[in-house]
């Protein structure tokens, strides 16, 4: 079973595992904070190295508590994501690399394994799988052997926009979040956790590596030297013996048109609850003494 496969399953899992548990709603529980952390990119430039070249991010999350197994979460992340032949080693003689500014807008929906209260002497934690969906914008650039940075999307490194050739991709996508996590519930109104999540999106081109190499000859003719350069930077590499590896071919596998890219953000969070005060977490209404 390939990463795709694994990563949609266990998509799945997580919504029908949250589907079958829904409650009807019966209060409400707000929550507002922050969260930070870190992301990292799974593709072309970096296939399977969990963790590589990470880079800070942060955020803000808005939690709707719906009952003590149930809660709806939405958040605005700001991260950026990396890869690079060179240092992921991944045996392809590309020499490619980008980095990409990342801002994202999510929903998902959380299943608490453990019911999860407020009051006193009841279960104040609890792990939780979520789910959702989420709109993201993403730009990758490359540095240039001159120290000069571009933004790949609209040089057409693959030959986007020429004739005969697909149009340039677009920089907003959406993808499928899903991840674990943690929370513990401090006194009646502070809530810290940390969750691991990945986002399966919908575009092969977070890194701008998708497809085949565009004829060289012919980019360097109809778009400069520079995008042509960019487009492929296997000359910057030399043997053993000194000498610069040769140009693709036009038509050669540059990127692998049949996955898509994949983000991770994993951090920490800390929630304020409000609203709906006295009820909380705990759904149970005191029962009125006669």
């Amino acid at each position: 079973m390939n990463m795709k496969r694994i990563f949609l399953s266990i998509w799945v899992f997580c919504l029908v595992a949250m589907g079958l548990t829904v409650q009807p709603l019966r209060a409400q529980n707000s929550e507002i904070g922050a969260c930070v952390g870190t992301t990292f990119y799974l593709g072309e430039l970096n296939p399977s190295r969990l963790f590589a070249q990470p880079h800070l991010a942060g955020g803000i999350v808005y939690r709707y508590n719906l009952d003590p197994r149930w809660a709806i979460k939405a958040d605005f992340l700001f991260g950026k994501v990396s890869g690079s032949d060179a240092l992921t080693n991944n045996g392809y003689e590309r020499n490619l690399s980008f980095y990409s500014p990342i801002t994202e807008f999510s929903v998902v929906g959380e299943l608490n394994f453990l019911r999860l209260y407020n009051s006193v002497g009841k279960n104040h934690f609890t792990p939780y799988i979520f789910a959702g969906l989420t709109l993201f914008s993403f730009d990758p650039m490359a540095t240039y052997t001159d120290g000069t940075t571009y933004e790949l999307q609209s040089l057409g490194t693959e030959g986007q926009g020429l004739d005969g050739m697909p149009k340039k991709y677009s920089l907003t996508s959406v993808a499928i979040p899903f991840g674990i996590g943690l929370r513990v519930n401090i006194g009646k109104y502070v809530c810290l956790g940390a969750e691991w999540g990945f986002r399966y999106t919908f575009t092969d081109y977070l890194d701008d590596v998708g497809g085949r190499y565009y004829d060289n000859d012919l980019l360097r003719e109809q778009r400069g030297d520079i995008i042509a350069n960019l487009a492929d930077r296997t000359p910057e590499l030399v043997n053993s013996e000194g000498v610069p590896y040769p140009l693709h071919q036009a038509g050669e596998q540059r990127g692998n048109s049949t996955t898509h890219d994949i983000y991770s953000f994993a951090g920490a969070f800390l929630t304020v609850k409000f609203g709906n005060e006295d009820k909380t977490c705990d759904l149970k209404k005191p029962r009125k003494r006669h």
